[in-house]
């Protein structure tokens, strides 16, 4: 059958012999085209002027998605930006002409009266946030979608099950610094916002229905705001080099650590993700080797990449100043935390704590299958640790729900985790 496509100006493309096996989903539209077309990129100034006066004349909801090259490039920025506006048509954008990083605040300031409507809000805005795009207002379908207790929330999957139809996602994990882009590429790109708004109207409603459009505003708004706060940086980040945990000494996890950092340096350099200059495992098999030297890496497969070669010199120089530490500056083997430990450890270190951790558990796993809706979006399971390994003094609800503020969880998670869980946490 034709299926008309929501939010968009015309019917999708009906499923073809060549697009797949019509038996095998007879009601099921693949759109393999944007209504309008795939419009030209933005990649002048005259023509983000057009883009700019034409987004500001449109009305409605903004759909708004962005195009990294994770695994690529060692920067996350947006090497496209898709919009999508009723009366504006879409408008594919190209930033890296326009600076490094660019300034798109015209174009945030001409729908900065809408509702941006982004599909895993989470991933995007940090990279629209470099280019001074941020929202007023946000509607993230993703998350909406686990609040309504979807069991499977891509965009693909819940396009499919709301309005049989069905994207192509074989660009998703492609490497968008790529230019041209190819013709194809772009397509796929304008067809991520053709549905947008068509789905957050559906989702809209089903949030009124099951009255959480207010647990959404929430979300969305604190969304928004934590966007703007730069990332805290992680103490020690070589310490999560993949197989580190073969490394058996602390002279190793020193190799480690110079190795790690020296490819930073050079991935950042270069812009080009780590581990296309060196892969993890190379670096961990470098610092579980008992007898290594600055020489003998290089029987290291990995070191052997064409790449890894041009900075021989340098991994010998990173391998040579590890070696040659004092065993006083060596890195610990482990390292403290003021957090909780993992959850594994708990019934040796603390088992009263254990077991309040299991109670609290199960206690919001309930409630939430009652809301359908997933535990951690109840309440994030990294509070619930925290809370349960030191509640505060004393265990009363105005203290459960001043400690629950303080970590960042929303007031309508606390209203239904507080009195639920606060008699838990006693012995």
């Amino acid at each position: 059958m034709t299926t008309t496509t929501p939010g968009a100006a015309g019917p999708a493309r009906p499923l073809s012999d060549t697009d797949g096996d019509p038996t095998d989903s007879p009601d099921v539209t693949v759109l393999t085209r944007p209504a309008e077309g795939a419009p030209p990129i933005v990649a002048t100034p005259d023509r983000l002027e057009e883009a700019i006066a034409s987004l500001r004349s449109g009305s409605g909801p903004v759909a708004v998605d962005a195009e990294r090259a994770n695994g690529f490039r060692y920067s996350q920025r947006a090497y496209l930006i898709q919009l999508r506006r009723e009366g504006s048509g879409t408008w594919l954008i190209d930033p890296i002409p326009f600076g490094d990083p660019a300034d798109l605040s015209p174009v945030a300031d001409a729908i900065t009266d809408a509702e941006w409507v982004i599909h895993a809000a989470s991933q995007d805005l940090p990279c629209l946030n470099e280019v001074r795009m941020l929202p007023r207002q946000l509607f993230d379908t993703e998350l909406a979608g686990r609040l309504l207790g979807y069991p499977r929330v891509a965009l693909g999957t819940m396009l499919e099950e709301l309005f049989s139809i069905r994207l192509l996602k074989e660009h998703s994990a492609a490497d968008w610094s790529t230019r041209p882009l190819p013709a194809d590429w772009i397509t796929y790109a304008a067809l991520d916002v053709e549905l947008l708004v068509g789905l957050r109207d559906r989702l809209a409603e089903q949030l009124d229905e099951a009255g959480k459009s207010e647990w959404a505003r929430q979300e969305f708004d604190a969304l928004i705001a934590g966007a703007s706060v730069p990332p805290e940086a992680r103490p020690d980040p070589w310490r999560r080099t993949s197989g580190i945990h073969k490394v058996r000494s602390r002279r190793g996890l020193a190799v480690v650590r110079a190795l790690w950092q020296t490819r930073d340096a050079i991935a950042a350099e270069l812009d080009r993700a780590p581990g296309k200059v060196l892969t993890d495992l190379s670096i961990a098999e470098a610092a579980g080797d008992q007898s290594l030297t600055p020489r003998s890496f290089r029987g290291i497969g990995g070191f052997r990449r064409r790449l890894a070669r041009q900075y021989e010199a340098d991994w010998s120089d990173a391998i040579a100043a590890a070696l040659a530490l004092p065993e006083a500056d060596l890195p610990p083997m482990h390292i403290t935390s003021d957090g909780p430990p993992q959850a594994r450890l708990w019934a040796s270190r603390d088992p009263v704590a254990a077991k309040r951790l299991a109670r609290v558990r199960e206690a919001l796993a309930k409630r939430a299958a009652a809301l359908d809706l997933p535990a951690e979006n109840l309440l994030t399971p990294e509070y619930v640790r925290r809370l349960a390994w030191r509640p505060p003094e004393p265990v009363n609800e105005e203290a459960v729900d001043a400690a629950l503020a303080g970590y960042g969880a929303r007031a309508w998670q606390r209203e239904l985790a507080v009195p639920l869980i606060t008699p838990l946490l006693t012995p």
